[in-house]
């Protein structure tokens, strides 16, 4: 089994294997995926085919030798070794790959085999080492303005690497909590490009949800005294989000029958980060149903997959499950539910301190002068008689809204209260009930 070792990136990146049988690949697999390799990136030399697979050259020399001796390849230069020979696929090494092809289309860095991935996901996964305490959980949040019984309700939960409920009225942060719990796990993660299963190919990394620290060059070179291995690539800590428009399919095995690919699930995604249901409730998908999908694999922290052959196989679940809503929980959820979702924590409306703390902060960003003064009058000149409860989202809402107005007019970039009772004009609702009809 490869060990793990910290890299430069600050990534726990698994050893680079110096066999074939270290990689835990069947050998059938890695010759299929050598000719495909050549039958899509045409003749190379042995070092650059064993980087575009991401592994080092001792890895598929077997392959090579074996598909040579069968006549599927042939070679010719030469020079330091056979990893500087050239390879090419012979008109029968061509039929050969085109049958590989046809059954499935995945053509890239050699797979990580089911076993290996959950060992590291459970080793390195959940950041279970890293401690959290009141200081880290201050300094994650430092940039939100929350108070402390919140942040002392958040800091336990993520130390148990549990399911988290976050429900309270809109605008008051839940999804800005939420993207924010992943500066708590610690350290960066490794995600595998792709996963072998049962002799088939599962791909993984996804550039849209994560983010990678070091981007693999367009040939995928492997320098020939490699210590990372190249079939993971060192991202970020990944939070994958999914809202209103969340269905039961998001949480299956993708597969296209035209190129015989399989997608991973959202969960699978967010393994080692945050998986972020946004507003619960809301989805095309009935509550009920959808905590039933997850009933099992928030106690077990192993999720159970299908592949297109009918064979079931288990994932660990390394994500920290997170649902937001602004519903009213009892509504959504039963006394079973409410037991296996162990943490729920209410994000209450700001006071006015805080609301004044949030302003100062948006203008700050804005680089936008802040004045106290200003921020009281809107409250009791706007707010206060529209009876408009205070939201944390609003102070970002009027600023913008205000120096929309500004640029609009051609004037100063300054928050006026003008400005401002203009920006509210626009935001909040009349209270004149007389619509047209």
């Amino acid at each position: 089994m490869p060990t793990v070792m910290p890299t430069s990136a600050q990534a726990t990146m698994p050893e680079a294997p110096r066999s074939l049988e270290a990689t835990g690949l069947l050998p059938d697999l890695v010759h299929q995926l050598v000719l495909k390799m050549l039958h899509a990136g045409g003749e190379m030399t042995g070092t650059e085919l064993a980087g575009r697979l991401g592994v080092l050259f001792s890895v598929i020399q077997p392959s090579l030798d074996l598909l040579k001796r069968d006549r599927y390849t042939e070679m010719y230069g030469g020079g330091t070794g056979p990893h500087s020979n050239v390879y090419r696929l012979t008109d029968l090494g061509r039929s050969r790959a085109a049958v590989h092809m046809s059954h499935s289309a995945y053509v890239g860095r050699l797979p990580v085999p089911l076993s290996q991935y959950r060992d590291y996901m459970r080793r390195v996964g959940s950041g279970g080492g890293t401690p959290i305490t009141r200081d880290s959980v201050r300094e994650a949040f430092a940039s939100l303005v929350i108070g402390d019984h919140v942040l002392d309700q958040i800091g336990p939960g993520v130390t148990a690497r549990h399911s988290l409920f976050i429900y309270g009225p809109p605008g008051n942060g839940k999804t800005a909590i939420a993207n924010t719990l992943v500066k708590l796990l610690g350290g960066d993660i490794a995600i595998p490009f792709a996963l072998a299963i049962e002799g088939e190919i599962i791909s993984v990394y996804d550039p849209l949800n994560h983010q990678a620290l070091n981007l693999p060059s367009a040939s995928g070179l492997l320098a020939r005294d490699a210590v990372d291995d190249g079939r993971w690539i060192a991202c970020r800590r990944p939070i994958v989000g999914a809202g209103s428009e969340l269905t039961l399919d998001a949480f299956e095995l993708g597969y296209s029958q035209a190129t015989g690919l399989y997608r991973a699930p959202l969960q699978t995604l967010a393994n080692g980060g945050v998986l972020l249901i946004d507003d619960f409730g809301r989805q095309r998908v009935a509550p009920r149903d959808l905590l039933n999908r997850w009933i099992v694999p928030l106690e077990s922290r192993i999720d159970y997959l299908v592949l297109q052959t009918g064979q079931k196989f288990e994932l660990p679940l390394e994500a920290m499950v997170v649902f937001t809503t602004n519903m009213n929980p009892i509504e959504l959820l039963d006394e079973s539910f409410l037991r296996r979702i162990r943490y729920k924590i209410y994000t209450e409306s700001p006071t006015q301190e805080e609301f004044t703390q949030i302003f100062e902060q948006y203008c700050a960003c804005r680089g936008v002068a802040f004045d106290r003064e200003l921020v009281e009058t809107l409250i009791t000149c706007e707010l206060q008689p529209r009876f408009i409860q205070l939201r944390g989202c609003q102070p970002r809402d009027l600023i913008e809204h205000a120096l929309s107005l500004a640029t609009y007019l051609g004037a100063p970039k300054v928050l006026t209260r003008e400005l401002l009772s203009s920006a509210c004009g626009t935001y909040f609702l009349s209270d004149d009930a007389r619509y047209a009809h």
